[in-house]
């Protein structure tokens, strides 16, 4: 075992003298060492219920024979921190989930991993790192947020931020919007739709890295203790046969994920994460192999904010393996796989079965024949950008209008509400990529104004920023270049033509080649926006969007 590096022979009695000091004995001592990572805090929806989950984990871990240990690390609530400076630390936050774990899993020699994430960052930040580490692993989330209901229709946290832009229109009261606001989200879990945290817990699933059903059991339900318990007993399942993280997370696992990625219609976060944690497992992931995948897989779900259908919809219609066995029927997967479980991928699925037809499309009646995320390509894009098409309404997905330029999303934001917005404008917010953000903030709070003002059916936003998971509408996120490093976003003037065409998967800004080479002649890149403290450092070190935002150690 790893352990005994920490524990074994007279040379570690000092070692094993710190151990009985925190309550164990030697049998616990002797038994194999298992990391409980355990994200909880106060402060996250998502993760006030880890306790519960870290406590089913570790009886799970004693009934197979090992000694479960618990620590922490953070996590931060994309939604707390949207639309003010809190938002810059959200995606950075994964590289210092990654490191942390990193830090104390080599440092104290555990034999094994148990992970308990939810929410945006640190979701991938943990499957990074368990790629990274490469010792026996198993993911197991705390589970979605119900949907809240408000006379009669499910809610959830993006009616809240829709229902700023509603009653700057005057389509709600203040009343209304405070009634929303008391019942969008109703408890524990990541919030409910297919945002970013549950398109990756669902997409941990897929990759082999979760039990079935770790995406879609609702936080609340005894369901999600009893498979927290399985997880438990799973890793050391995984112990006894050597199974790592790498062994499971393979050029085709990553394949799988890419296509029900684009079968669920995930956030556009993905495009960062999936990357991000395929370069640690030694695999790439460009953006080409993106589309390649989305022109072949068909869209079979839309969940809010692409829909009226939430995560418990889903899990009621068979979960992710439901949604896997439609796939199956034209062999868009390789069920050949390892998985946690000890079996492949199509042994899991085999009982699978697709119980709605309204939550899950039959493969044969698809939303569409591609898949819920493009990339789009051009000069004002040349190494891509992303949008999810799959909550593009279908007047949008061929625009074209005047750009109307904003170097921040807090300027834009008071634009739209401010009603200086008008149909058929291009909002682009720059300087919000992952240098010049920097951390490449989400902007859910302009995509919902728009939406919630009416406008998501006429006007497009651009940015070297990111979308939340919750975004809807024409939403072109992660421009690269970015304009901090001299993209062509950073050369767009007030009025200028933009040309999308998204089923082509084009982006062009109508300026001709010898103009713009006149406008980078005059550019020159702004100072950072911090130069102090983390953020400074990871503007320094951090890779374009294109790659997945990681810091490059070299």
């Amino acid at each position: 075992m790893k352990s005994d590096m920490a524990k074994k022979g007279l040379a570690k009695a000092p070692h094993r003298a710190l151990l009985k000091a925190d309550g164990f004995i030697d049998e616990e001592i002797n038994r194999p060492l298992v990391a409980i990572v355990n994200s909880y805090n106060e402060i996250v929806p998502g993760h006030i219920n880890l306790d519960k989950i870290a406590e089913a984990v570790k009886a799970g871990v004693r009934m197979a024979g090992g000694t479960p240990i618990e620590f922490s690390t953070i996590g931060i609530c994309d939604g707390i921190a949207m639309n003010h400076a809190g938002m810059k630390y959200s995606l950075p936050s994964r590289e210092i989930i990654a490191d942390s774990i990193e830090l104390m899993v080599q440092a104290h020699a555990f034999d094994a991993m148990v992970m308990i994430p939810n929410c945006d960052k640190v979701v991938p930040g943990m499957l990074m790192v368990a790629a990274r580490i490469n010792i026996p692993t198993v993911v197991v989330s705390g589970g979605p947020m119900l949907a809240g209901k408000y006379k009669g229709k499910n809610i959830d946290l993006i009616s809240v931020f829709e229902g700023v832009g509603a009653l700057k229109l005057g389509k709600i009261t203040e009343e209304e919007l405070a009634e929303i606001e008391g019942h969008a989200c109703p408890g524990c879990g990541s919030c409910s739709g297919m945002f970013t945290a549950n398109s990756m817990n669902c997409l941990t699933e897929v990759i082999g890295m979760g039990l079935p059903g770790n995406g879609t059991i609702p936080a609340v339900y005894a369901e999600r203790i009893r498979l927290a318990k399985r997880a438990g007993m799973t890793v050391m399942l995984l112990l006894e046969k050597d199974i790592k993280p790498r062994d499971i997370m393979t050029s085709e696992a990553f394949k799988n994920a890419l296509t029900v990625d684009m079968a669920l219609g995930c956030s556009t976060n993905t495009v960062l994460h999936l990357p991000a944690i395929a370069r640690e497992a030694e695999v790439d992931i460009n953006l080409e192999m993106i589309n390649e995948i989305s022109a072949k897989t068909p869209n079979l779900c839309k969940i809010s904010p692409a829909g009226t259908h939430h995560i418990q919809d889903l899990y009621e219609a068979g979960g992710v393996s439901a949604v896997m066995s439609e796939l199956k029927k034209k062999n868009l997967l390789n069920l050949e796989l390892m998985t946690i479980t000890g079996d492949t991928v199509g042994e899991n699925i085999a009982s699978s079965a697709n119980l709605n037809t309204e939550v899950i499309r039959s493969i044969n009646n698809p939303y569409s024949e591609t898949g819920g995320l493009a990339i789009l390509w051009g000069n004002l894009a040349p190494e891509g950008a992303v949008v999810k098409q799959s909550a593009v309404v279908p007047e949008m997905l061929d625009h074209e209008g005047p750009a109307r330029v904003f170097d921040s999303e807090e300027s834009a934001v008071e634009a739209i509400l401010g009603g200086k917005i008008k149909e058929r404008d291009a909002i682009v917010i720059r300087y919000e990529g992952p240098k010049g953000g920097p951390g490449m903030r989400e902007m859910l709070t302009p995509t919902s104004a728009i939406a919630g003002m009416g406008l998501d059916s006429k006007v497009a936003l651009i940015t070297d920023g990111r979308f939340s998971g919750g975004s809807r509408g024409a939403a072109i996120g992660h421009v690269s270049p970015e304009a901090q490093e001299g993209g062509i976003i950073a050369l767009v003037e007030e009025g200028d033509l933009i040309k999308i065409d998204i089923p082509k998967r084009k982006i062009h800004l109508e300026v001709d080649a010898e103009e713009l080479d006149r406008r980078m002649k005059g550019w020159s890149p702004p100072l950072l926006k911090i130069t102090k403290g983390y953020l400074a450092q990871y503007a320094k070190l951090v890779s374009s969007a294109s790659k997945g935002a990681v810091i490059e150690r070299n």
